[in-house]
């Protein structure tokens, strides 16, 4: 029987593998769900780990519990505060406010030990030392295709400067804007190239997330990510390929089609979570770019939520009638409560029915 990792990687080869993979990953994973399904990790091929890509780690700290909010200040020098209970932060005070120079920063060295520590996405995990995290990465390797991943230079230079004036400064101050996303880019890159060497990633890779559009489009113009951004892509993929990862992936929520042609001759070789509502259609990408590999597709908002049995296994079917030669990896882009179980069963069943290609 075919691994996690021969099932991936032949599909990332564009060869017919045993069966269609899976990429899914669970906000949470209740008890009903593991008595009709079993454990998540048998739900899902791939599994990501991520490091400490922060550029202050040792600034985090706990500021107090006042009014129902818990405040802080974050790795990335951001004040924050979160509701008891709460998945989100709100963000009251930034590393890098308005007049501030990039410059003025330094970043904290991108080689030391604890930043990987941090461990696996899903389930996440945080682990103490660095025996720990190797004893649980061996694991994840006989089970999934491991991947590593870094944020990218959009979304992480928000984190520094604010989203509001990340946006403003894209908007109206160019030259501004792209030095801090190369100070960004360029500290990530050292995060990425050392968790390819240490967590022995050259047969897999490693996925930038950078969520940089709504389902209208992308929140920046063709232009101007060109001339901010694009640099700096063309960099970090360069040199996740010359450490000697096999595959650079890139995640972004929304619709990003109007920078994909970019993207694409950067170099990235896979995409995800291709949102349906978002017009990420997988056929349509498919006939444009007949050699990017396509992971996600499953709609988490509207087919698996309340569509009927039908529309669930038609659009799975669809999925995994693209995946038959290679190139897809299916998935939705979270599985969150919104979602029924019995939704989800279906959707489960479908795979295991049509999905096999042997």
């Amino acid at each position: 029987m075919a691994t996690s990792q021969q099932l991936v990687l032949t599909a990332c080869a564009f060869q017919r593998p045993r069966r269609i993979p899976r990429f899914d990953s669970f906000w949470e994973f209740p008890a009903a769900w593991r008595e009709k399904l079993g454990p998540p990790e048998h739900l899902s091929d791939i599994s990501i780990w991520y490091p400490d890509e922060a550029p202050f780690p040792s600034r985090a700290r706990h500021l107090r519990n006042e009014g129902g909010y818990d405040y802080e200040v974050d790795a990335w020098g951001r004040t924050v505060r979160r509701r008891d209970g709460a998945f989100f932060v709100e963000t009251l005070e930034v590393a890098l406010p308005q007049g501030a120079d990039p410059d003025s920063l330094t970043f904290e060295p991108p080689e030391a030990d604890s930043r990987y520590f941090t461990g696996r996405m899903d389930p996440p995990a945080v682990f103490r030392n660095a025996e720990e995290a190797a004893l649980s990465l061996h694991a994840d390797k006989q089970r999934y295709c491991v991947f590593g991943k870094t944020g990218g230079p959009y979304l992480r230079s928000t984190f520094l400067r604010g989203e509001t004036q990340f946006l403003m400064d894209i908007a109206g101050d160019a030259l501004l804007a792209r030095k801090i996303a190369d100070k960004v880019a360029d500290h990530l890159t050292r995060v990425g190239i050392e968790e390819i060497r240490r967590w022995h990633l050259r047969e897999t890779g490693v996925w930038i997330y950078d969520d940089m559009a709504c389902n209208r489009g992308p929140l920046l113009g063709p232009r101007q990510f060109e001339a901010i951004f694009l640099p700096a892509y063309r960099r970090m993929i360069r040199a996740y390929k010359d450490a000697g990862c096999r595959y650079v992936f890139f995640h972004s929520d929304g619709d990003i089609r109007p920078l994909l042609d970019m993207l694409v001759d950067a170099g990235i070789d896979g995409l995800n979570p291709l949102e349906s509502r978002a017009n990420m259609d997988m056929v349509q990408l498919r006939k444009r770019y007949p050699r990017l590999i396509l992971t996600g597709g499953m709609c988490n908002t509207h087919t698996l939520v309340k569509g009927s049995n039908a529309e669930i296994e038609a659009e799975a079917r669809e999925i995994i009638d693209l995946g038959r030669d290679g190139g897809v990896v299916i998935g939705t882009h979270s599985v969150s409560p919104e979602i029924p179980l019995e939704n989800f069963m279906v959707y489960h069943q479908v795979c295991a029915k049509h999905g096999d290609y042997s």
